[in-house]
């Protein structure tokens, strides 16, 4: 895992995941293709299940002369959704769970963040967010810890790490389909590396 930043570095590299207007001295960020990735688990009569969602778009943008008007908006296609289990990806897909042919696309978009009461992003710090997912819209907090690679320098912000884990109830998004074998719970694991464009 690679070594956390220092407060300042973790400020301004962290705030490239919450959401504001951007500006003109923003900086873009995009994903490293093959080294990000949305992962959930979730339980299938008692039994552990997981699987990914590959992320279909993602507008990342800081600025670190304006930390407040940093932002971020990412996609993921449902209808690319994997699990080992065939039958659980299908039914994960249908119109009873999440209906990928009508809602191909899960979105979040941040809106703040809380950092640790030490002040920094990689230990006990939250973004919160709205997530979007059978046209349905609801908040969704998750913790988050930023850092960047071992050994680069403190004011190198050219290639960070970013980890937001959390869960959510399936339901509250109409997901409801196979309640009888399938738990209303979903545990969420998102690792992504972002590099200034």
């Amino acid at each position: 895992m690679p070594q956390t930043l220092t407060r300042r570095s973790l400020m301004i590299g962290a705030l490239a995941t919450f959401a504001a207007p951007a500006t003109a001295a923003s900086r873009r960020y995009v994903l490293t293709p093959g080294r990000s990735r949305i992962a959930f688990a979730f339980r299938l009569n008692g039994a552990v299940q997981t699987g990914t969602v590959p992320v279909a778009n993602a507008d990342i943008r800081i600025d670190p002369a304006d930390l407040g008007a940093t932002r971020a908006d990412v996609s993921a296609d449902l209808r690319r959704a994997s699990t080992g289990f065939v039958f659980a990806t299908e039914a994960l897909k249908s119109p009873q769970v999440l209906d990928a042919a009508c809602h191909p696309l899960v979105r979040y978009v941040t809106r703040a963040v809380r950092l640790d009461n030490a002040g920094r992003i990689y230990d006990g710090a939250t973004v919160d967010g709205d997530l979007t997912m059978r046209g349905t819209t609801r908040p969704l907090r998750l913790a988050a810890r930023l850092t960047r690679p071992q050994g680069t320098a403190e004011t190198d912000l050219s290639r960070l790490f970013l980890r937001l884990s959390g869960s959510l109830q399936r339901s509250a998004f109409g997901a409801t389909g196979y309640s009888d074998i399938v738990a209303d719970r979903v545990d969420l694991d998102i690792r992504a590396e972002i590099v200034a464009a």
